[in-house]
């Protein structure tokens, strides 16, 4: 009998497909992650369940899609009653251990699975957080913010606050090497390698941000048909995020100069992991979704266009073919069922390489504020039930999705078609009155207050104008400042 293989998952935050030179990007610095392209299978259709942290990641570890494991935001839980796929590897004799940003909630703490962690979120204090009690230790305790300034300054390109050796992403590779130094020879085990980066504030460490000239950057891609493919979601991120001022080509560029910068400095992280790698693992790469870097005018996730939903997606390793590309439709979803069933617990399942799916689902939110995808070989529908309209993209004659032809006569019936099976799927659709929706929705419309409200529950709009972990959970700014303005904050 066979040993089974090693399990080796390698995960980036906000990290889009076609920044990696294995996706066409022409002039990326990325030859670790393209090397493992190489020796590996390449899925060129790969989506996140949800293009926001919490419920991809939860969609990641259960296998299962948002409607199932109830988590639609960052704000939701994750589902205490389902076992993970790190406590599934763990009960079945693996050693498993996860290296940095997990997002796990509503404890990011607890091991949700894995036998030991190295935990690295990007929020807390050296109390719970063993890399911010690294640096403390390192005499950079005084560092308020080591990921990088945040709240208005959250798309302020910038010099990281701490050199190479102790930045976050080297910290990552250091603790995944610890682990597999350390580790039990024979014993097969599962590390989970999770880096921040490139999530915005995007802060390369020097010389890392000089890498890539800003004034050689191209602009973001704008399209003549992107005002009607916005939603409300991406209205919300833009202002709270502090990009709905007006363009400002210089800054645009940097923003790119240094996003690339960030994936860059963790590729190099990534080969130093690799290196120490043994040959019988399975290596997957991803991320939890992408971003959009001023394409269309938007910044940041919460969207079912490519550069939020579509995410890199490699496999390489025992059983899994070399040099190969996919155009199969791919979810984060096919990760866990991958891993168990390489390491030989479900064989009867097993997604990749050879998935065969019609159609693809995601979800963000939901009920009011609900946006719902359902996506083909050919169209990418998508429903906002903030905005009440639907969206539709022909992949085919469209593969840069440049317009929304839903109320286009011509594809009346892909959209009666794709309209069904989004209806069939989420049960919160079943009923819509889609046609009476699919109006625009204007200032001193009758449920302007009910729209207003719900780009006001987003979870994440607090993070660039209240200090992120200094807020009590029922106080307001105003209260916050005077309580720091008379002195009860150190």
């Amino acid at each position: 009998m066979t040993n089974p293989p090693n399990l080796l998952l390698l995960f980036c935050d906000q990290l889009r497909a076609d920044v990696l030179g294995c996706y066409g990007h022409p002039f990326a610095v990325t030859p670790a992650m393209d090397g493992l392209a190489a020796r590996g299978t390449v899925y060129d259709r790969a989506y996140t369940p949800s293009p926001v942290c919490v419920p991809a990641r939860a969609s990641l570890v259960f296998g299962a899609e948002p409607g199932e494991t109830g988590c639609y935001e960052n704000g939701y839980p994750m589902p205490a009653d389902r076992p993970s796929m790190m406590r599934v590897l763990s009960d079945a004799g693996y050693r498993t251990h996860g290296v940095g940003k997990m997002h796990f909630t509503p404890d990011p703490y607890a091991p949700w699975g894995f036998q030991t962690r190295d935990i690295g979120e990007e929020f807390g204090s050296a109390e719970h957080d063993d890399y911010l009690r690294f640096l403390a230790d390192r005499g950079y305790h005084h560092v308020e913010r080591p990921h990088g300034l945040r709240d208005e300054m959250y798309y302020v390109p910038q010099l990281s606050p701490v050199p190479e050796p102790l930045h976050y992403s080297h910290w990552v590779a250091d603790r995944s090497l610890a682990f597999l130094r350390a580790r039990e020879p024979g014993e097969p085990f599962f590390l989970w390698s999770s880096f921040i980066h490139p999530h915005p504030p995007f802060a390369p460490p020097s010389p890392w941000h000089r890498l890539y000239q800003p004034s050689l950057m191209p602009p973001p891609r704008r399209v003549p048909g992107e005002a009607g493919l916005m939603t409300v979601h991406n209205l919300k991120q833009n202002r709270y995020k502090f990009r709905d001022g007006g363009e400002d080509r210089r800054l645009l560029q940097l923003i790119q100069a240094y996003y690339l910068a960030c994936v860059s400095f963790v590729d190099a992280q990534i080969a130093r992991i690799l290196a120490e790698v043994p040959e019988d693992t399975v290596v997957v790469l991803s991320a939890d979704h992408g971003e959009f870097l001023g394409d269309y005018g938007y910044f940041g996730k919460r969207s079912f266009l490519d550069p939020a939903a579509r995410v890199p997606l490699v496999v390489a390793g025992p059983g899994f073919a070399a040099g190969e590309r996919s155009d199969e439709l791919a979810s984060l979803v096919d990760i866990a069922p991958t891993l168990l069933a390489a390491a030989g617990i479900t064989p009867e399942t097993k997604p990749l390489p050879h998935v065969r799916r019609e159609t693809l689902f995601g979800q963000l939110q939901t009920g009011g504020s609900g946006l719902y995808l359902t996506l083909t070989r050919r169209w990418k529908y998508v429903y906002s039930a903030a905005d009440r309209r639907e969206y539709l993209i022909d992949k085919l004659r469209d593969p840069g999705e440049t317009t929304n032809v839903a109320y286009n006569v011509h594809c009346r019936d892909a959209l009666l078609s794709m309209r069904e099976r989004a209806a069939g799927h989420f049960p919160e659709l079943a009923g819509t009155g889609f046609d009476t929706a699919n109006v625009p929705l204007a200032l001193g419309a009758p449920d302007e207050a009910e729209t207003l409200a719900v780009i006001a529950r987003d979870p994440d709009g607090g993070f660039l104008t209240i200090p992120d972990d200094d807020v009590a959970p029922d106080e307001t700014f105003a209260e916050y400042r005077t309580r720091y303005r008379e002195g009860e904050k150190s």
